[in-house]
């Protein structure tokens, strides 16, 4: 990998460290394309109730002198994924460098876990010049040192902001309702969202190559919709469209992953991250996984057994996932006792908690 671009955002923040810090000032560093934004969102909403703070969102992939200057001045500088520049950028030692992550829990192995020899290099020095990293639980601080390669005394356990979302005063009914109107559905049927992960390997990321939408909805079609939504990094892994002629919703570009988790009846995903978030919901979850083999042995493995941790049924052909559902064969009993190992409080609080965290200087 090369990180002559990395080094290059470097020196332009270096260039602007002449300037003097803005304690009121707090930036977000986030994609073009706003993917994974939802805990920045609730972090913002929560410093608006404790002053007067200016907020600005640094885009990764844009270079702004103005937006550089915001980033080098911030006394609060708040991450939701991986930065590889952090790691050329030094930063005052009044600013405080928050990691909050985008995804709650430890399922697919990732950062460090995974790396090359360079990139485990460069996550060691972004690290170093992260103050905080921001937990779902204390059960998954050695996974965590891992993949950050961080430090332990800088992971802190304090919840997933986006998290609170659940706990929120929701009218499902209206967004039911809602969500009917819009994608001309009957409103009596059951939601089953479909939220599959990318594969490395471009053959298996056709989700329609391997189920069977005509056996599904002949099967299924009376009591329940299937609605997909695509991991937002999709299109890196496959070059075609993934699309089929029988009936069922694409929502990739619904606004809200949240709000179709909330007024969804279960799930059906593979290896995806999503299901630890969806398991606070208590709700059947399924795992499609059709190319499981290949996934284990090639790809990049789990911080746990899938097999045997996984808080559903694993199914691998249409007909064995058309025959869960329809005769009910979940496994509901597991969703609990796995949630507990990758949250440690579920209390719609974890906004709260990190602010006042940030707030008193780590304390």
């Amino acid at each position: 990998m090369s990180f002559l671009k990395h080094k290059v955002y470097g020196k332009l923040f270096s260039f602007f460290k002449i300037f003097p810090i803005n304690k009121n000032q707090v930036s977000f560093v986030v994609d073009s394309n706003k993917s994974f934004k939802g805990n920045l969102d609730y972090i913002r909403k929560e410093m608006e109730k404790r002053g007067d703070f200016e907020f600005n969102f640094f885009y990764k992939d844009k270079i702004s002198f103005s937006n550089f200057k915001k980033l080098a001045t911030s006394k609060y500088i708040f991450l939701n994924d991986n930065f590889f520049p952090l790691a050329f950028m030094d930063f005052r030692d009044e600013a405080c460098v928050i990691q909050l992550w985008h995804a709650p829990g430890a399922s697919k192995k990732f950062g460090g876990s995974v790396c090359s020899a360079s990139e485990l290099e460069i996550l060691s020095k972004a690290s170093d010049n992260t103050d905080y990293l921001i937990s779902s639980s204390k059960n998954i601080e050695n996974q965590y040192m891992e993949a950050f390669q961080i430090d332990k005394s800088k992971i802190h356990p304090l919840g997933v902001p986006r998290i609170d979302y659940y706990f929120e005063n929701h009218d499902i009914d209206k967004l039911k309702q809602d969500f009917s109107r819009k994608y001309d559905v009957d409103s009596d049927k059951k939601i089953i969202l479909y939220a599959p992960t990318f594969r490395d390997e471009e053959k298996y990321n056709n989700v329609f190559d391997y189920l069977n939408l005509d056996d599904f909805n002949e099967a299924l079609g009376e009591e329940y919709i299937l609605v997909l939504r695509l991991h937002p990094k999709i299109r890196n892994f496959y070059k075609n469209d993934i699309s089929s002629k029988g009936k069922y919703i694409d929502v990739s570009d619904f606004e809200s992953e949240q709000e179709l988790m909330l007024i969804s009846d279960m799930m059906i995903t593979d290896y995806s991250s999503i299901m630890i978030e969806y398991g606070i919901l208590n709700r059947p979850v399924i795992f499609f996984t059709y190319d499981l083999d290949s996934y284990l042995a090639n790809e990049r493995g789990f911080y746990y057994d899938f097999k045997k941790t996984v808080p559903g049924p694993i199914v691998r052909t249409s007909d064995e996932l058309i025959d869960v559902i329809k005769n009910d064969k979940f496994e509901k009993e597991k969703i609990g006792k796995f949630i507990k190992t990758q949250f440690d409080v579920i209390d719609g609080e974890s906004s709260k908690r990190v602010v006042d965290f940030i707030l008193n200087d780590g304390r």
